[in-house]
Formats: structure tokens, sequence, C-alpha cells
């Protein structure tokens, strides 16, 4: 249930209104707006009087929410969420882009490629410490080594690091990481969604390689109902008949969880594709259809990349693609201004 407060509604009231909700077990999460202030009722709301609320002073418009995420759900927000990763901004009408190795295999290798992307435009380091292999003989990543890898990056472009954690056991090992990025194997990790609400730092969720956009948001909602509202979604390509590409990548997800959220959503080309010479068209219209971001693989040789070599750019190929991205978003927000 949502609350329409009136514009100028008397605080007092308010204080008494949010009182009584709470005494009835009701969880409530304000959002001020530049219009109004909504109040989202989480909790068993099937009791409440819906007209008594409605006829309150104070209350301009009370509605039932009948989908069951709601703190992602923009009924309860609808300003859209922007999220602050150091000196960056996720969402807001900005374009995020995060790039880097699949995989981290050595620091001389991972400052490099940092260096590259943030010379190219780049506003965040993506790189996997611990890799999650369909192959239990596949790399599985440096582990612990590699974060310090990563750390050692940061300290030396000041790119804010995003990095996948694989399972509860490994979040002390975070405490440094300015991203925690749930991949799409974990994304109904329940477990691990309630350990990451817990956290003071953003979270991205990639998106279940059958998740449908319910599933997916209430994957959010776990992390959001245990205190953490910094959550980030990544459509990452999901799996269909096709055969050709490595997934199919889910375009529509990005104005449909626009309508449905107020949380930024962020595409990867890559791992949609798994070929590295559809990331540019397929980045390119991501950034058409609205999204708040692009995560893309880059590696400085890709041959012989320990993982995901055949997906990922050379920083020669980024780094025209990243200027075309950030050109083709300045020149959308330009029409929209006119509009």
């Amino acid at each position: 249930m949502i609350v329409i407060l009136k514009h100028d509604h008397n605080p007092d009231q308010l204080e008494s209104l949010i009182s009584w909700l709470q005494e009835k077990g009701i969880t409530i999460h304000t959002s001020i707006g530049e219009a109004n202030t909504v109040l989202g009722l989480v909790g068993d709301t099937s009791k409440l009087d819906i007209d008594l609320i409605a006829a309150l002073d104070i209350v301009e418009d009370v509605k039932r929410v009948q989908e069951p995420y709601k703190n992602a759900n923009r009924k309860f927000h609808p300003e859209d969420t922007v999220v602050q990763v150091g000196g960056t901004q996720i969402g807001g009408g900005g374009l995020t882009i995060m790039a880097g190795p699949c995989s981290v295999e050595s620091e001389e290798q991972v400052v490099a490629i940092a260096r590259a992307v943030k010379a190219s435009g780049a506003t965040m380091l993506r790189g996997g410490a611990f890799k999650p292999r369909t192959s239990p003989y596949a790399f599985q990543g440096l582990g612990e080594e590699g974060l310090e890898y990563l750390k050692a990056a940061r300290a030396e472009t000041g790119l804010p690091i995003v990095t996948e954690l694989m399972d509860v056991t490994q979040l002390p090992l975070f405490k440094d990481v300015d991203v925690i990025q749930i991949g799409a194997r974990n994304m109904q990790n329940f477990d691990l969604l309630k350990a990451v609400g817990h956290q003071e730092k953003p979270v991205m969720i990639k998106r279940g390689m059958s998740a449908t956009y319910e599933e997916w948001l209430m994957s959010a909602e776990y992390v959001m109902a245990g205190g953490n509202e910094n959550v980030i979604l990544c459509e990452r390509g999901v799996r269909t008949f096709e055969s050709y590409t490595r997934n199919t990548l889910d375009l529509a997800a990005v104005p449909v969880l626009h309508k449905l959220t107020h949380l930024p959503i962020i595409v990867d080309p890559s791992h949609a594709t798994g070929k590295y010479w559809l990331v540019e068209p397929l980045a390119m219209a991501a950034v058409a259809a609205g999204a708040d971001g692009l995560q893309i693989e880059v590696h400085n040789d890709p041959a012989h990349a320990l993982c995901d070599g055949p997906q990922s750019l050379k920083p020669e190929a980024f780094d025209p693609l990243a200027r075309k991205l950030l050109a083709l978003h300045a020149a959308i927000q330009g029409m929209e201004g006119q509009a």
C-alpha cells in the first residue's frame, strides 16, 4: 500500500499517522519527491481501513500495491534512485561505464587495463577475483590475491571497483570493495542476498539465466528488506533456444524495469553475446534503450585470457567504443531536452 500525502501536509498529523501505522506492525518507507511525499507501507496491510486513511486531511490518495516487491517498486519510490560510488554516480541521467577483465590474472595486467579504460572514459573498474565456472577444471580466479590486485589498480587510477561475491564466508574479504556484484548463478541465493542486505555498500544484482523480471526484482527486494537500498540491476542476457550467441540480450528489460522500479539498470553486452564483435552494436543499442550504464570486458591479450577471452575487447578497440557510447548518450540527452 502507498499513501500519497498532500504537498502542504501538517508534520504533527504525519507523525501521528506514522505512529499509528507502526503500532499495527507496519514498516514505513518515506520517499520525498519534488511534487509529493509518498509513504510506502510494508507488512500486513490487509486489515488497514483504506477509506479511513484516505479521509485524513494530510492524505492526497491511497493505493494498494499488488506486486510482491515493495521497496523496489516505483510506486513506493517515484523518483529514480541514484547510487553514489566514490566520486561516481549510477543513475540520475548519466552513463556509467564499468570496464575491465573478466578475471584478474596479475597485478600488472589489471593495473594496465585500469589505466587504459580510465583514459577512454570508464568510471569504474570491473574484475573477477572469485569466478563461478561451469567446469570444476576451469580457472576459478585468484581469490583474495585477486582482490588485492584490484585494490592496487584502484590506488593507481582512482577507479572504484566492482567484483563478484560468491559466498557468505567471503564477505569479510569484501570490506574494501566499492560495489559487491551478485552473479547470475547466485541471483536467488537468498542467504547471500540477506547478508549483503546488511552491508553499507552498493550491491549489483545480475539477472539469473532464466529469471523473470519479477523474480529479479524480488532478489533486489531481499537486499533492500535488510536495509540496504543501494541496489543496481544488471541485464546480462538470458538463456533461450538460440545457441549462436552465449545468451540472448533482453533489451526490453531496460524500459520495462525503468517502468517497474526506481533502481538503476546496467547492461552487460559481453556476457550476453560471448562474442567481442557483438559488444559494440549491443552496447550502442543499450544506450539507445535508456540504460544507466554498461559493463564491458576489456583484456590486453584476449587470445590468452584465462577466462572469457572471446567476448573481451582489447583496450585499443574499447577506446573508440567508449567515446561513441558517451557521444550517443549525450546526443540522446540533448534530444530529450529539446522535446
